[in-house]
């Protein structure tokens, strides 16, 4: 009954600012043993590595094109991860998922790989116009 729910997206424009929240959810879910990574996709691309965190909040990885203008966060007390996303170009459109996995990791590109995630959100649509 795991359950991950993203919220927060929606429409901006051009350097603007969204936050996405991730709620997890699920009576035998141990939040804080697993990474939090986000995703997205665009219509007709590959879904897109774009930030993860681990489970204790120590390591995080962003992909380059949002270094320096996104950050990522979690509340383990909440059981609740969040995608800052500030100075939001067009480029950034997309629908984002929040997904979380039981892993550890070390090592460049090891939170990319969307395959080590167990649970997937539905998603939420960002659109940044121009």
């Amino acid at each position: 009954q795991v359950q991950l729910v993203e919220s927060g997206g929606g429409l901006v424009q051009a350097g603007g600012s969204l936050r996405l929240s991730c709620v997890a959810s699920g009576r035998t879910f141990t939040f804080n043993f697993h990474a939090l990574g986000w995703f997205r996709q665009a219509p007709g691309q590959e879904r897109e590595f774009v930030a993860a965190i681990s489970g204790r909040g120590g390591s995080t990885d962003f992909t380059n094109s949002v270094k320096g203008r996104f950050t990522i966060s979690r509340d383990n007390a909440k059981n609740t991860g969040y995608l800052q996303m500030n100075s939001l170009k067009p480029e950034d459109t997309a629908v984002y998922y929040c997904a979380a996995g039981l892993f550890s990791c070390s090592g460049d590109g090891c939170y990319a790989g969307y395959n080590r995630y167990n649970y997937w959100g539905q998603g939420t649509q960002v659109t940044v116009s121009s």
